[in-house]
């Protein structure tokens, strides 16, 4: 069984900062660095790391040779990416002392993937193989669609937020993988309470799994037979930059081996609690070896 993410490769310009700046706010970075990101290669990462067969499928630029390097190490199969003439897309990511971070993303070569390059990565699936999907990229509404008619389980984290959101055939996806804000949203819930988002997911899109994550809080799980919960593991805070992509990947991976849900949102959660242990995104997702042999609290 193989998982495709189809998905954003980014470059991160990681700016190191005492807070957040406000509106109409300058301030100065103690440190610039650059590294490996974007959503899809996150979770690419993730899924490898946590021992899925993985395939990245995207564009990337000219500039794109470390992202596919970082990829490959990992043991993920580049195949399936483009090569364009459009430079990468990239990631502006303000971090602070606290280890909360501030994201604008330019789309770049992400921006340019199309139905017909669509059409060919699928080629490469059969049916019940996994897709991954995010939001930072072009044609995600066509991808639920051809990937459900070839008969591929469908996992969706709709992040970023964005207006077209509600357009796409979400009464397809297999699988919800979403934080707070990107739930309550969806929903279309009036409440904020996580139990109150959940549940109005659940109503909207009842053949589907929802996956809930709460930062500091733990994870919320819904399916047709089962809801779950799962608590957060209490560690230091350097970087928050890329744990929810591998918990993600960890959660999915462990779900494609028959794992069950609770073991699952168990694993996931500790994986991405050794991610905000160290800085950057692609490069702080622990390795399995890793997550086994570490004892969290």
């Amino acid at each position: 069984m193989k998982i495709l993410s189809l998905g954003s490769l980014n470059i991160d310009f990681v700016y190191s900062v005492g807070h957040i700046n406000l509106e109409g706010e300058t301030i100065s970075a103690r440190e610039r660095e650059c590294k490996p990101g974007g959503k899809g290669l996150n979770q690419a990462v993730a899924l490898a790391q946590a021992g899925a067969s993985v395939f990245m499928a995207g564009c990337v630029g000219p500039d794109g040779s470390k992202l596919i390097e970082t990829l490959q190490l990992s043991g993920v199969d580049t195949t399936l990416v483009h090569k364009i003439d459009e430079p990468c897309g990239h990631a502006i990511i303000q971090l602070s002392d606290s280890g909360a971070n501030s994201i604008i993303i330019y789309g770049g070569a992400n921006m340019q993937i199309t139905p017909q390059i669509i059409d060919r990565t699928m080629d490469f699936f059969d049916a019940d193989d996994y897709i991954l999907l995010q939001n930072e990229i072009s044609c995600v509404d066509y991808a639920i669609r051809i990937a459900k008619e070839r008969g591929l389980k469908v996992a969706f984290n709709p992040s970023p937020i964005s207006d077209e959101l509600t357009t796409y055939p979400l009464e397809l996806v297999d699988i919800f993988i979403l934080n707070e804000l990107e739930g309550y949203t969806l929903s279309g819930c009036n409440s904020t309470a996580d139990s109150d988002i959940i549940d109005a997911l659940a109503s909207k899109f009842p053949q589907s799994t929802i996956v809930l994550t709460l930062g500091e809080r733990g994870a919320l799980y819904h399916d047709s037979q089962s809801n779950l919960s799962c608590s957060a593991f209490k560690v230091p805070v350097v970087d928050t930059t890329g744990a929810g992509d591998t918990f993600c990947g960890y959660f999915l991976a462990f779900t494609m081996k028959g794992v069950a849900p609770k073991k699952a949102l168990e694993i996931a959660t500790k994986a991405s609690a050794l991610a905000i242990g160290k800085k950057g995104a692609a490069v702080s997702i622990p390795s399995l070896t890793q997550v086994e042999s570490v004892t969290l609290t």
